[in-house]
């Protein structure tokens, strides 16, 4: 079976976006560039991760090679909608990250959900000792985009209104509220 990488380096824009609304959103990884688009679906808590350890990995590019980082953007950047149309190319399973010293880039890789994940998933896994649970299989598709610091630093900006743009949480519980309300817990089911 072939496989598909879709690098972008770099991409003219890259951007975490969602579609749907709150409570039945899509969380989608987009880039555009050179006459393509290609949009990746992962999940809510992905997106978290990715935009946190971004974060990480430009403090300590910062602190082992002394690269120049932008500070936190004041102004809204990119706050425009996912481009359209919005194919989902497939499902991220697994985000690798690596910082390029000699280019002084992040690199970000975005790697479908392969059968083994599928069958972790399930409870289905064997236990199959000439295969490594933690490499991801090389027969899979693959987003590859490489940012600059100052694209990084906007993409996780952007990453984070998104994640945050959802349903507010309960004042008690923290669970989201719908718009109409939810069960709480610490009202003992009653309706909130």
């Amino acid at each position: 079976m072939t496989h598909q990488v879709h690098a972008f380096e770099p991409p003219e824009r890259f951007v975490a976006g969602t579609v749907g609304p709150p409570g039945e959103r899509t969380f989608f990884l987009q880039a555009r560039g050179g006459g393509r688009l290609v949009s990746v679906a992962l999940e809510k808590v992905q997106v978290s991760l990715l935009a946190e350890k971004l974060e990480e990995l430009l403090t300590e590019a910062q602190r082992r090679f002394g690269v120049e980082l932008p500070e936190a953007a004041a102004a809204v950047g990119d706050n425009d909608p996912l481009d359209t149309p919005v194919d989902e190319e497939f499902r991220v399973g697994t985000l690798g990250l690596a910082f390029d010293v000699d280019t002084a880039t992040v690199v970000i890789e975005a790697i479908a959900v392969g059968e083994a994940e599928a069958e972790v998933e399930l409870g289905d896994a064997d236990d199959d000792e000439d295969e490594d649970p933690d490499e991801p299989d090389d027969d899979l598709d693959r987003l590859r985009v490489r940012l600059t610091p100052e694209a990084t630093r906007a993409f996780i900006e952007r990453a984070r209104r998104v994640v945050n743009a959802g349903r507010p949480p309960c004042p008690l519980c923290g669970q989201p509220l719908d718009p109409a309300g939810h069960l709480c817990p610490r009202h003992n089911g009653y309706h909130r």
